[in-house]
């Protein structure tokens, strides 16, 4: 895949993934990035590099970024648990953050759970700790999808043996139907 500066590179993410666990920072991929790790292949362009973190790790995870360029990116749907984080090359970090209790349930911010962050995945043959397929799947069903989101859950159902739901089902059948809308 080429790289320019209209998004995030395999290369920034693995050099961020890096960055962060190498700060004690626990990270999980999640978004198109996760899509891509669990796939063990970049598929597209990606605007930005999605991550869930331990809203515990926000403030060491936002000093790293700021000491290297990052600012907030303000957007309608900005709150203490989610969040973006961009540089002035374009590049965006869009952080979930969360806590768990003692058994797994979250207790705030983002809804992640722990049969949430069980995923595993390469980027740049860099190995990932990321959402596993089933949850991205799933996260990606009951809001206003747009043709990233169809193409990332089919190749996570085609590829990984996931099941497709009904709303991804329905937007293939009517591409298979309309070939010129593809």
């Amino acid at each position: 895949m080429e790289t320019d500066r209209t998004g995030i590179s395999a290369e920034d993410v693995v050099e961020l993934y890096s960055l962060f666990v190498s700060h004690g920072i626990s990270v999980w991929v999640d978004g198109g990035w996760g899509v891509d790790a669990l796939l063990g292949r970049q598929t597209r362009r990606h605007s930005d590099f999605d991550i869930a973190v331990r809203h515990s790790d926000v403030p060491k995870l936002r000093k790293l970024l700021e000491e290297r360029g990052y600012a907030d990116i303000p957007r309608d749907d900005t709150r203490d648990c989610n969040f973006v984080l961009g540089d002035g090359q374009g590049r965006q970090v869009d952080v979930h953050s969360f806590e768990l209790d003692a058994d797994g349930r979250n207790v705030f911010g983002c809804a992640y759970r722990a049969e949430h962050l069980i995923g595993s995945g390469t980027i740049g043959g860099r190995a990932v700790r990321c959402i596993p397929p089933d949850r991205i799947v799933e996260f990606h069903t009951g809001y206003e999808l747009d043709e990233n989101d169809f193409r990332d859950v089919k190749a996570l159902c085609d590829n990984l043996g996931v099941e497709m739901p009904e709303e991804h089902r329905a937007y293939w059948a009517l591409i298979a139907a309309n070939p010129d809308r593809a």
